[in-house]
């Protein structure tokens, strides 16, 4: 079985310094795993030298030599950045010789380079952002977090029909629970499109429990939403985590005996920061390609960075794009088989 990721390791602010040091833990803990380092070989060659020592046959090197830029407008890595290590890393999830494809590149860039080289599944007009957060009770995937900022109640159903089958792939749910964020759970709460969203939901074999108003509740597998909310819900979530940690920080560090409380709570507070850490829930998923490509948050550390590995390995072993595929073609009437059919090498 094809057991490799392709690793754009020249992506994100921090590039080799962040990606090299990620690997070598990922590959440490995971001994079936192979990585395929792609980059710049001036650059890369060194440090897949010295990985290859530890983890023969485990780590190979596959050289690119260009850069997308983090400001770098799409169109722009599109056309003219045809030989970068985001590019060449999807082109091998393409090829067959990669499970799934990690950056943490430009979004932008990445989303348009992916549909291009990868193409969208049939019955998907949009991929869309999807990523794991805590719950109360468990975990929930949530999607789109900024991939499609103006969104129609059809996407919105397709969103719901992905996460789903991303849930059951991933999580093992048979009957993962879809809910639309709203600004109230009652059926007539939110804007037109929310409303027509919800009754295609309703309508859909989706198991769909209707408006949520709370990601974390635990009431839901799946919380649906257009780009716009998404992002800023996931921005404001990572803000709110980071505040707590500085008030917690500040609070036990006052006096003596706060700092002696904090002693002795230090299991509990580790626990605590475990649970909601951004850096474990780190990687999304770009969901509706036919192939599995994984977005890493570009000012990471190595810790979050294997975060995304983690995900993309969790993607591409699990067949996410066939069983995405198999409930697309379940919702439409057409063949499985046809949905995952691999796309043609393009020219461009």
């Amino acid at each position: 079985m094809n057991s490799a990721l392709a690793v754009d390791c020249m992506g994100g602010d921090h590039g080799v310094s962040v990606t090299i040091p990620a690997i070598q833990t990922f590959l440490t803990k995971n001994t079936v795993a192979r990585v395929i380092a792609v980059g710049m070989p001036d650059r890369l060659a060194p440090e897949v030298e010295r990985l290859a020592r530890r983890f023969p046959d485990r780590i190979t090197l596959e050289p690119a030599s260009q850069v997308v830029a983090m400001d770098e407008l799409p169109q722009s890595a599109l056309r003219t950045k045809r030989d970068s290590s985001m590019r060449r890393a999807i082109e091998l999830v393409r090829d067959g010789r990669a499970v799934a494809a990690v950056s943490a590149g430009n979004t932008g860039a990445l989303m348009a380079i992916a549909r291009f080289v990868l193409k969208t599944l049939p019955g998907i007009d949009r991929p869309a952002i999807a990523t794991v957060l805590p719950a109360r009770t468990g975990r929930v995937w949530v999607l789109d977090l900024g991939a499609n900022v103006d969104c129609t109640a059809e996407h919105l159903l397709q969103f719901g029909v992905m996460g789903a089958a991303l849930v059951r792939a991933v999580e093992g749910v048979s009957e993962p629970r879809v809910g639309l964020l709203n600004i109230g759970e009652e059926a007539i709460k939110g804007n037109q499109v929310v409303r027509e969203a919800a009754e295609f939901l309703a309508a859909s074999p989706l198991n769909f429990v209707g408006n949520v108003e709370d990601i974390y509740a635990g009431a839901a597998d799946v919380v649906v939403c257009d780009g716009f909310v998404g992002n800023v819900a996931l921005k404001t979530t990572e803000g709110l985590a980071q505040m707590l940690a500085t008030f917690l920080r500040e609070e036990f560090s006052r006096a003596w005996w706060t700092k002696l409380a904090a002693m002795v709570a230090l299991p509990v507070l580790r626990r605590f920061k475990d649970r909601v850490d951004p850096r474990r829930y780190n990687g999304a998923v770009l969901v509706g390609l036919r192939g599995a490509v994984v977005k890493s948050h570009g000012g990471v550390d190595a810790y979050a960075f294997g975060w995304a590995l983690e995900r993309a390995w969790e993607a591409g072993t699990h067949r996410l794009v066939d069983r995405v595929a198999e409930q697309l073609a379940a919702l439409n009437g057409g063949s499985a088989a046809e949905n995952t059919a691999a796309p043609a090498p393009s020219a461009g």
